[in-house]
């Protein structure tokens, strides 16, 4: 696999500085991508650096993954008009550690001579004085280098703390450390880190009289144009305690007509042969491109098993062949988010103890509907089950047993009103 190549026709590359190509085509090559852990889990937006870093890996080159233990400390001033809220040590701590283990998971640290590496930047500066940091670091680059990088300039303005204004000088400091310790001669990133980055190269041939290459993505965005960050709303983690399998899912599946060519280039490791074939295939059903999309995802970021549940849950939410069999086989965490997804109401468990007349549970217990004597004319109407079998009499009693896992009961009123039932 040629890197670079493989970035163009995934419309991957936005930036790079001269050089880069003669230095990828010389032979294997060690290149960084840094991550700091402001947030509790990566999302989807830091997914396209990560998806870099394979494709880096997958080429026959070396990644480094730098965690951002000290930087996270900062904040990056980069892409925002307001200063970032500090977040506690313990916090950022507890994040990268989280970070971490999701690392190991989606990339490959242990197999082969550029398996990739992982460091954490705040080694760099545990014994590092505020003295040495302006002595050795502060002299390199000047204010009007760091006051002309976009980041600095657009905050100008409204004001940008030292803190922040000091942000560019870790991260060039960063890639120098890199270069000596690693050999790292290629720092990578998102478009909007491209003035932090060249800050590195330059920072490089300041201090060392060395020469460092520089290349950036373009960022994520929503349909609104703006990007996915890690503290926006409508974030799609790659958690499952934060955006479960089933929503991360049907994120893909839901995804606009036009934005599928592009998530797909994006994200799947597929060939360009194997994609190109695929829209050939599909070219008047997106949505199969989207179902393509989402399984393999799905499998990759959280698991094969995963994906099996998210099947048997989009079955029973959409599908027209989800029988009482269907139903009776899935897992107390698959019926959870079969009830996250539809209307739920609660109910005491104690109710069903004895049980209860349909009637009753669904207009006074439930509101499912708003009288008994709607719940009668449904049941003639053969549009009311529970639990996939039909009800035929108006005395129906629904007891304890009932509850699947002990928890929940699924109600249907017709084909396309569906409600969970959750006793407490």
């Amino acid at each position: 696999m040629n890197f670079l190549e493989e970035l163009k026709w995934r419309g991957l590359l936005q930036d790079a500085t001269p050089g880069v190509e003669e230095l990828l085509n010389n032979g294997p090559v060690t290149g960084y991508i840094g991550f700091d852990p402001t947030a509790p889990s990566l999302t989807i937006g830091n997914y396209v650096p990560i998806m870099l870093l394979t494709l880096f890996q997958r080429s026959g080159h070396k990644p480094i993954v730098l965690m951002g233990g000290a930087t996270g400390r900062i904040g990056d001033p980069s892409g925002r008009d307001t200063e970032r809220e500090l977040k506690t040590e313990e916090e950022l701590d507890g994040n990268l550690a989280h970070q971490v283990e999701q690392f190991k998971k989606l990339m490959d640290f242990e197999h082969g001579p550029n398996k990739a590496v992982m460091v954490n930047n705040l080694d760099f500066y545990r014994s590092m004085s505020v003295v040495d940091f302006l002595r050795d670091v502060g002299k390199t680059l000047t204010v009007n280098y760091m006051l002309a990088k976009d980041a600095v300039k657009n905050r100008l303005e409204d004001g940008i703390s030292f803190t922040e204004f000091s942000y560019q000088l870790l991260q060039a400091y960063d890639f120098e450390v890199l270069f000596k310790n690693h050999g790292c001669v290629l720092q990578m990133g998102g478009s909007d880190q491209w003035g932090n980055i060249t800050s590195g190269t330059e920072f490089i041939r300041r201090h060392l009289g060395e020469k460092a290459y520089a290349l950036t993505a373009p960022l994520l965005t929503k349909k609104d144009g703006t990007k996915f960050g890690k503290s926006a709303g409508g974030n799609i983690w790659l958690d499952p305690t934060m955006t479960s399998p089933y929503r991360f899912y049907q994120f893909w599946i839901n995804a606009e007509d036009d934005n599928i060519g592009k998530y797909t280039r994006y994200f799947t490791l597929r060939t360009q042969e194997e994609v190109e074939a695929a829209e050939r295939e599909h070219a008047a059903n997106p949505n199969e491109l989207k179902r393509l999309l989402a399984e393999e995802l799905t499998v990759r970021i959280h698991s094969q098993e995963a994906y099996e549940s998210v099947k048997k849950v989009s079955e029973l939410l959409f599908g027209k062949n989800a029988d009482r069999d269907h139903l009776l086989t899935m897992s107390a965490a698959e019926l959870q988010t079969v009830a996250e997804e539809i209307p739920c109401k609660q109910i005491p468990r104690d109710l069903l103890a004895n049980g209860v007349g349909i009637a009753e549970l669904l207009a006074e217990h439930t509101d499912i509907l708003d009288s008994k004597s709607d719940v009668r004319r449904a049941i003639q109407g053969n549009a009311i089950s529970v639990n996939k079998e039909k009800i035929a009499q108006h005395d129906h009693l629904v007891g304890h047993t009932s509850l699947l896992h002990g928890r929940y009961l699924m109600v249907e009123n017709g084909k396309k009103n569906k409600f969970m039932v959750e006793g407490v």
